[in-house]
């Protein structure tokens, strides 16, 4: 695994000097989802400090001990957000990339008041826009940024989006990039472990790699 962290490390650098950018832009996402902590520690020991997770309940069963052991964690919540479980994810996670609805925003906005925490929060464009993914609209993106932002006073950080797996992601990745363009944002979390190079030359500010790093899912 280590090795396989290494080579995504050295593929990023070179993605990033191909694409005329510098190296400390871009912010690589190691995603655990899935994996027990004896297979996360190795990725840590080797200096990797920022994961996402897919789930809040599994993360809370791991990530609590392990950053007690190492410091300087971030955690990015890069799975869809239940109502139920919002409480939890501010307590446990510094990003919340998955929001991608009012009835959400409101109620990570509502809870960040009360735990005293302000999670950074990306909204999920449904970029292709397919029926089963999560992520909004992308014409109704600006006028959701805007709630976020000016009724909820959300900490809005950035964009993030799964593009159709089937299809060339480049204009996708190109779509989310212009709606953070008009709208003033500067982080764009687009790329996983088939597509994070072309993500890079489109402007993505943090990729999230998993299968690259961990293997296949467990």
């Amino acid at each position: 695994m280590t090795s396989h962290l290494e080579t995504v490390r050295k593929n990023i650098q070179t993605a990033t000097i191909n694409a005329g950018r510098e190296e400390e832009d871009i912010t690589l996402v190691a995603v655990s989802k899935t994996k027990p902590s004896d297979e996360i520690i190795p990725i840590l020991a080797q200096g990797q400090r920022v994961f996402g997770e897919n789930k809040v309940q599994e993360a809370a069963g791991k990530w609590p001990e392990l950053r007690t052991r190492y410091d300087q964690v971030k955690l990015h919540l890069i799975g869809p957000l239940q109502s139920n479980k919002v409480r939890l994810a501010v307590q446990l996670f510094d990003v919340i990339e998955t929001v991608d609805r009012p009835k959400l925003a409101r109620a990570i906005a509502r809870i960040s008041r009360e735990e005293n925490k302000s999670c950074a929060c990306y909204i999920q464009v449904n970029v292709g826009r397919e029926d089963q993914k999560a992520g909004i609209d992308p014409d109704e993106v600006d006028d959701f940024i805007k709630l976020c932002r000016e009724e909820l006073d959300l900490l809005v950080e950035g964009l993030m989006c799964i593009p159709p797996a089937d299809r060339d992601p480049t204009p996708y990745f190109t779509l989310l990039k212009d709606i953070a363009v008009r709208n003033g944002l500067d982080k764009l979390s687009m790329g996983m472990s088939g597509d994070y190079q072309c993500a890079i030359q489109c402007g993505a500010t943090s990729v999230r790699v998993g299968t690259a790093i961990f293997g296949e899912r467990s």
